[in-house]
């Protein structure tokens, strides 16, 4: 019997989901849950998503030792590692190579706090991770020192973006977040006009929120839902 199983196919649902919303592509990024505390199921490397199985999804331990799964891991999957050893809030990790964010990625400009969803569900802004080849344990290195501000979507820089949740659908859903803000951020910069952000007040009550669901999934309690 697969002890796993219900994981396995929810990363693959939720990969699939993902390319359908354009956030991810071919067979760019990566997708994870926690399966325990000290193991995580993930996408394998260079797999096509429309033809993924659960079966073919790999189960790590966190010094990636493989648990389950003949197919070789996510080259990523030391990032996603040391997500889960560094931050017992998170139970699932979005990688992708989503375009707009993509964008910002390359200019080095982080997302300010635009909307209060943005600061509820991601942090303060969606600051930029310096960059690091990819696969690398500098790179690794670059995110996790950067976890420590409990922010919940992270850019990649001249990558992609990172994104956390407490389970794969709010991580899902934050992918979403940080796409619809940086186009936003992107068409405002093209006007040329001061952008505007979120009141400070508000922003640290948004954030408070955030934080409080962040200390109830580290004691293992169900997440709030809506805005």
């Amino acid at each position: 019997m697969d002890a796993y199983a219900a994981e396995r196919q929810q990363i693959v649902q939720a990969s699939q989901a993902l390319v359908a919303k354009g956030l991810l592509m071919a067979t760019g990024g990566n997708v994870s849950v926690r399966v325990g505390p000290d193991a995580f199921a993930i996408t394998p490397s260079n797999y096509d998503y429309g033809r993924m199985t659960a079966e073919d999804v790999c189960v790590l331990d966190l010094q990636l030792n493989v648990r389950q799964g003949a197919l070789k891991p996510s080259v990523e999957s030391g990032l996603h590692a040391g997500v889960y050893a560094a931050r017992a809030d998170v139970n699932a990790v979005v990688h992708t190579h989503q375009v707009y964010a993509s964008a910002l990625a390359l200019v080095r400009a982080p997302i300010p706090a635009l909307f209060d969803e943005q600061v509820r569900f991601l942090g303060r802004s969606v600051e930029i991770v310096p960059y690091a080849p990819s696969a690398t344990g500098f790179l690794k290195g670059n995110l996790v020192r950067a976890l420590k501000n409990h922010h919940n979507a992270y850019i990649l820089q001249n990558h992609g973006v990172v994104c956390l949740g407490p389970d794969l659908e709010r991580a899902m859903h934050n992918a979403e977040i940080v796409e619809k803000c940086a186009l936003a951020y992107l068409l405002a910069l093209c006007t040329e006009r001061p952008v505007t952000k979120v009141p400070l007040p508000i922003r640290e009550i948004a954030f408070a929120k955030l934080r409080q669901d962040q200390q109830r999934a580290e004691r293992g309690e169900a997440r709030t839902g809506g805005e």
